[in-house]
């Protein structure tokens, strides 16, 4: 399943009839590329500036026109304020939270997608070799997803191209019981 908010399936399309790749649209608003794509798919809210940044690079206010008069009767239009309203996190699917996003609640678990089951197969292979690496290298924590980083690049090889995925999140310390005190 994988059930995308309207304003996502808005932009997609608009960078689709554009012919735009997510690094396009990440320089022109000069952000991360993959912090602009989880953009597009839900997975992150941005602030009203940036938000109209992305509506200008993908053709401004004269694209969604040209566009909307294109389709065919009985064909939804598409509504800029609520395109706006998405991404700056005041969207209908935000539930009445300004800026909530529902992180992961686009695909299932495990996802069905061959791409994101070996993401997934990554973590479920790796994952308590990650953790216990984390352990010896910075003690008991965990790796921020919150204060994170992530890129993704092609290395050429002889044997075929490379994906480089790096992920770089601050380590979290456990606090320590000891510090905690009575009550």
């Amino acid at each position: 399943m994988f059930n995308l908010p309207y304003h996502c399936k808005a932009l997609l399309t608009a960078k689709q009839e554009r012919g735009l790749t997510f690094d396009d649209v990440a320089k022109a608003i000069n952000k991360p590329e993959v912090w602009t794509t989880a953009l597009f798919y839900g997975q992150a809210s941005t602030d009203k500036s940036t938000a109209e940044a992305i509506l200008k690079a993908l053709g401004g206010e004269q694209f969604w026109t040209d566009y909307n008069d294109r389709l065919e009767a009985g064909q939804e239009k598409i509504d800029i304020r609520r395109v706006l309203n998405g991404l700056s996190g005041n969207g209908e699917e935000n539930m009445g939270v300004k800026g909530m996003v529902t992180r992961g609640a686009t695909f299932e678990v495990p996802p069905k997608d061959p791409v994101l089951y070996r993401l997934y197969e990554v973590l479920v292979v790796y994952g308590y070799s990650y953790k216990a690496l984390i352990y010896e290298k910075f003690g008991d924590g965990i790796m921020s997803a919150i204060d994170f980083r992530t890129s993704l690049e092609r290395k050429k090889d002889p044997k075929g191209d490379r994906v480089v995925i790096t992920m770089d999140g601050k380590f979290l310390p456990y606090s320590d019981p000891s510090a905690w005190g009575t009550q």
